[in-house]
């Protein structure tokens, strides 16, 4: 008799447990779709507002001479 408690208990004890490995194995896998890459923008440098002040000054300089040379 015993042994026939242990059997019966044991099969009753693997069911439970198989049960509960397959639980919700048999439905669709749900599939995400990829995360796109984050694009970092970075903002334009500061400009500098004396780029036209070379050129002028270089102009200047040039005409200065041409004129001294006369």
């Amino acid at each position: 008799m015993r042994a026939t408690k242990f059997i019966a208990l044991s099969a009753v004890l693997a069911t439970v447990v198989a049960s509960q490995a397959f639980a919700g194995g048999y439905d669709v896998a749900v599939v995400e779709p990829p995360i796109a890459p984050v694009v970092m923008i970075e903002p334009e440098p500061a400009g500098s507002s004396y780029g036209f002040l070379i050129p002028v000054v270089a102009l200047a300089a040039l005409a200065a001479l041409a004129i001294s040379n006369q």
